[in-house]
C-alpha cells in the first residue's frame, strides 16, 4: 500500500468515527405491542388494541373536522348576515338623504308648476333654476331614484297617496289618476314617499 492509500484509508476511518449514529426508530413508538403473561409478544390483542386506537383516532378526526365545518359555517353566516346589515344600512342611509331633499324638490316644482306665472319670471333667472332643477333630477336618477309622477295610470296604494277624488262619466277612467298634487319618489322597489294624487272616481 502506497502513501496516498494510507491517507485515504485514514480519512475515511476519520469519518466514520466522526459520523453520528442514526438510531433506527423505535417501533414501540408507532405500535404498542401487547404482551401476554409469558411476557411474549400476543399479535391477536395487539391487532384488536391497533384496531380500537385507529377506530378513536377516525372518531376524534370527525369530531374535529364536524367542528371545523361548523365554524367555517358560523363565520361564513357572519360575514353574510354583515354583509346585509352594511347594505341594509348604506340604502337606509341614501334614502333619508333624499327624503331630506324632497322639501327642495317640492318647491321648485311648486315655483314651476303655475305656468302662467313661471313664464313671466326673468328668462335667464328661469333658465338657471331650471338647469339646477335638471342637475338635481339626473343625479337621483344615477342613484337609482325616480319619480312617481304619471297620471292616467291605475291607483295603486303602494305608490298613491289619495287626498281627493273627482267624478268621471268615463268608465275606462274609474280608480285612475287625475292629478299629482306632490310627487312621489323610489329608489328601486323603496318607496321613498308615495304621491299625493287626485283619483276618478265614475259617477
Amino acid at each position: 500500500m502506497n502513501k496516498d492509500d494510507e491517507i485515504k484509508d485514514q480519512e475515511e476511518l476519520e469519518v466514520q468515527n466522526v459520523a453520528p449514529e442514526i438510531p433506527a426508530e423505535d417501533e414501540d413508538d408507532i405500535v404498542e405491542f401487547v404482551y401476554n403473561e409469558d411476557g411474549e409478544e400476543d399479535l391477536k390483542a395487539t391487532l384488536k388494541k391497533l384496531r380500537k386506537d385507529i377506530k378513536e383516532a377516525r372518531k376524534e378526526k370527525a369530531e374535529y373536522l364536524d367542528g371545523w365545518q361548523r365554524a367555517k359555517a358560523d363565520y361564513q353566516n357572519y360575514k353574510n348576515a354583515e354583509g346585509e346589515r352594511l347594505v341594509s344600512y348604506a340604502v337606509n342611509a341614501k334614502e333619508r338623504l333624499i327624503d331630506s331633499l324632497l322639501p327642495a324638490l317640492d318647491s321648485f316644482d311648486m315655483a314651476m308648476s303655475n305656468k302662467e306665472a313661471w313664464e313671466k319670471v326673468d328668462a335667464n333667472w328661469r333658465t338657471g333654476v331650471e338647469y339646477i332643477y335638471n342637475q338635481f333630477i339626473t343625479s337621483l336618477g344615477e342613484n337609482g331614484v325616480s319619480t312617481i309622477d304619471k297620471t292616467d295610470v291605475p291607483f295603486d296604494p303602494n305608490l298613491h297617496q289619495s287626498i281627493e277624488t273627482e267624478d268621471t262619466d268615463d268608465e275606462s277612467k274609474d280608480h285612475t289618476i287625475a292629478r299629482i298634487v306632490q310627487k312621489g319618489y323610489k329608489m328601486a322597489d323603496r318607496i321613498i314617499r308615495p304621491a299625493r294624487v287626485v283619483v276618478y272616481i265614475k259617477k
